[in-house]
């Protein structure tokens, strides 16, 4: 094998730039026909190139292991395809198999797999084209993420993974400990006795980073995390896991309106970076997209294809609604007067995915910030607003997901956050640097969270969750 030839990924080989050099390739087998033509792919693009082996100087031995899934290595001279389909291939002139695939066993052939089949080999479907696609997507919407927040001045702050504070108080927490299951100590009153423990207090996996960014933005201005969270809830639906990644940017000296503007602004960004940079993904998520709901009534199909839905959102004006106002349009709509809707639809009851869809596609068409919630259904950091009722919290919808995006003005009066630790039975030794912070200095402050799977599954326009992140974590499975 010519080693002084230098390796060019596919994704470079299928303009004309290196015509009439030689090159070498390494990928695996998609497909070998005729004897002739292999399609190899290396993961840079959804797009393969081919390879003609000449066969009466291919070695026997090789020719019989190029089956699907077989890694190989080739050098050859680029040359303009004769052939459609491909602007260039590859004349092979020296192949080398670097790792065999049994036909009889490799369970990802060229043809339609199921994506819950695909679940079960999540150490192999990254090979097919959906997954390669959606996880080359979501490395490009990680990048527009940091490109946003760098370009306007925010900088990253790595929160703990490892916590003793609830940020959401929800209690649904993974706890941390070295402790020994089968001889746990205890006290004298028959309690585990958390002092033995690695922190000497309990610990738990978090559910978010706000807290510490708060602390990070009162001092640097502008900060945002991305970062691992985790939420021990018992549901298996699409639209949740145990292990997640957010997006929280705090910043202070700003309130609700800067809170919101800053939101609208990133998710416009990171869509339009997307629908740029990862055009040819995005085209083959649309067409797999329309093929799979081909079989499905109308009303269950998408009125608009994926991209247009991205571009629609990017250009339209988001617009803003009260909680109260959207109760009251809820209460007037047809599908709250046929008793269309699953979930009741009353002040004071949160808002469902049902409400925000028909909220963003039956009455707005188009993104819908909401905001002023009623604190009872908040979190304790939320700021109260003059009524005594409300809350400085948003929410921002978009069409086909619903909430995308959640955020508020924090609550910076020391008097009115302690009331708020007590009616949330916060108590106040658990985030003692949290309130002490309202004594030192404080000032307005905001920010948001964004569950980046979420963003994935709306701009790949896949519909579950699992299929999002590289290895799920859902109840009962922590597998690979």
């Amino acid at each position: 094998m010519d080693k002084a030839a230098k390796r060019i990924r596919v994704s470079e080989l299928l303009n004309t730039t290196y015509v009439g050099q030689t090159v070498r390739v390494c990928g695996w087998v998609r497909t070998f026909r005729n004897d002739r033509f292999l399609a190899v792919n290396d993961g840079s693009t959804i797009q393969n190139l081919q390879l003609v082996v000449e066969k009466d100087s291919t070695p026997s031995e090789v020719l019989k292991q190029l089956h699907t899934g077989a890694a190989v290595e080739a050098v050859g001279s680029l040359v303009e395809s004769q052939g459609g389909g491909q602007s260039t291939e590859l004349q092979v002139q020296e192949l080398r198999v670097l790792g065999g695939a049994d036909p009889e066993e490799f369970p990802i052939q060229m043809k339609r797999h199921s994506l819950e089949f695909l679940r079960e080999k999540a150490h192999l479907r990254f090979r097919t084209n959906t997954f390669g696609a959606v996880f080359r997507v979501r490395h490009v919407l990680q990048y527009a993420v940091h490109s946003f927040f760098h370009e306007r001045g925010f900088y990253q702050l790595h929160t703990p993974i490892i916590t003793g504070s609830d940020a959401e108080g929800a209690g649904e927490m993974f706890r941390v400990t070295t402790l020994d299951l089968e001889n746990l100590p205890r006290t004298e009153s028959g309690n585990v006795d958390v002092q033995q423990d690695f922190f000497g207090k309990e610990a738990n996996l978090t559910v978010s980073g706000q807290l510490e960014a708060e602390l990070g933005a009162m001092a640097l201005g502008q900060v945002y995390t991305f970062g691992p969270t985790f939420r021990a809830e018992n549901s298996n639906t699409s639209r949740h896991l145990a292990e997640f990644w957010m997006i929280e940017p705090e910043i202070a000296f700003a309130d609700l309106k800067d809170d919101m503007a800053l939101a609208e602004d990133c998710l416009k960004f990171v869509l339009s970076y997307a629908l740029k940079h990862s055009a040819e993904d995005l085209e083959f998520l649309e067409k797999r997209e329309i093929e799979a709901e081909k079989g499905l009534p109308q009303t269950d199909r998408h009125e608009h294809p994926l991209r247009t839905r991205l571009q629609a959102v990017i250009d339209a004006p988001f617009t803003h609604l009260t909680y109260t106002e959207a109760i009251d349009l809820l209460r007037q709509s047809k599908p709250y007067k046929k008793k269309k809707f699953k979930f009741p639809v009353e002040w004071g009851v949160d808002l469902q995915s049902e409400h925000e869809r028909w909220l963003v596609e039956s009455h707005v068409g188009g993104p819908v910030i909401v905001t002023d919630y009623p604190a009872g259904i908040k979190a304790f950091y939320m700021r109260a607003n003059d009524d005594g009722q409300t809350v400085a919290a948003m929410d921002v919808l978009v069409p086909g997901i619903g909430e995308i995006i959640g955020g508020s003005q924090r609550e910076e009066r020391l008097d009115v956050l302690k009331k708020k630790c007590a009616e949330f039975d916060i108590p106040e030794e658990h985030v003692w640097w949290y309130l002490e912070t309202r004594k030192f200095g404080t000032a307005p402050h905001c920010g948001f969270g964004m569950g980046f799977e979420r963003l994935v599954m709306y701009v790949t326009g896949m519909t579950n969750i699992r299929d999002v992140i590289p290895f799920p974590r859902t109840p009962l499975n922590a597998e690979f």
